[in-house]
């Protein structure tokens, strides 16, 4: 598959996932970002703006399956990976697959289920497998994460650690719909007599997989690499800032900009391609001081002040 025909692929799952949710584009492309990007998505909002749909609707839109996991405070890591069954007829034990075996996996209100479980996300995330009593067991490829946050409600919650947050690709909410946005929406629900919708599929398993392979043909110059060095290196230097953009966001960053760019249907990178993939590649990654955290700084403004002050190549 070359960058023309997955900028046809792309715009074909987008139409069909924003004919069942009533959301920004740039939101959309934002999640299908990570998946082209061989990452994970966090999203962070309050209850009914359409998050798990949207989960849902990717996966039905790139023909991939499909499983939900409701995190909440008595959630063990088994419940979430799987674990060994007695079979009575051979006195053997097997192994019973959780439901984290599934190539699009909803984890629901992440920060309400305990550290510990939490953590069970953590291999699947970077190494697409799962250890269960020793055991290690291959999870279905293409695998994609999608976790949500409530932003309100925090009695009882557990906060994700920075090195947890720091495993999901891009971090992006969906928002309150705007006034025509909130009619549609009605205006869909009456035309249907099925509360939720659906989509059907757009793609299948094997095109996702193929999808997935073209960023790495997208072409990046010495001077881009440079910009997106310089970028990341640049959020550590602000005095706002007590932990800035790791390594690994570094080169989340890389990846993002080459996969927006092969959304796009270009095969080479451009300055504006990393911009665009910046504020939900690098913010969520951002820990800022005491004194910042009290004073309420949005760690997007110090994204942007670092894309307003660092110099962006220009074409000689």
């Amino acid at each position: 598959m070359d960058v023309r025909e997955a900028n046809e692929q792309c715009e074909a799952v987008l139409d069909a996932i924003g004919n069942a949710v009533v959301a920004d584009r740039e939101f959309l492309e934002t999640v299908l970002l990570a998946v082209m990007a061989s990452g994970h998505a966090l999203l962070e909002d309050v209850p009914g703006t359409g998050k798990t749909l949207t989960a849902r609707n990717f996966a039905s839109a790139l023909g991939l399956s499909f499983s939900r996991v409701q995190f909440t405070p008595d959630l063990l890591p088994a419940d979430v990976t799987g674990t060994h069954v007695f079979n009575e007829q051979d006195g053997s034990f097997e192994f019973s697959e959780g439901p984290i075996f599934a190539n699009v996996v909803l984890a629901d209100e992440i920060n309400r289920a305990p550290p510990k479980t939490q953590a069970a996300l953590l291999e699947a995330m970077e190494e697409t497998q799962v250890t269960v009593d020793g055991d290690t067991h291959d999870l279905p490829q293409p695998f994609f994460v999608i976790a949500t946050q409530n932003p309100v409600e925090q009695e009882g919650t557990f906060p994700l650690p920075e090195a947890q947050v720091d495993r999901f690709a891009v971090k992006s909410s969906i928002g309150y719909p705007d006034v025509d946005g909130e009619y549609e929406l009605l205006r869909r629900r009456a035309g249907r007599s099925a509360q939720s919708p659906s989509v059907g599929t757009a793609l299948d398993p094997d095109l996702v997989a193929d999808l997935r392979e073209v960023p790495e043909s997208v072409r990046v110059d010495d001077d881009l690499l440079e910009y997106v060095a310089d970028v990341a290196r640049e959020t550590r230097e602000d005095r706002r800032v007590e932990v800035g953009v790791s390594p690994r966001g570094t080169q989340r960053l890389f990846e993002a900009a080459r996969a927006y760019a092969a959304m796009q249907g270009r095969a080479f990178v451009t300055p504006d391609d990393v911009k665009r993939v910046a504020q939900p590649v690098l913010a969520h990654r951002v820990v800022l001081t005491p004194d910042a955290q009290i004073n309420n700084v949005d760690k997007a403004n110090i994204v942007d002040r670092v894309l307003d002050e660092v110099p962006v190549p220009t074409v000689e």
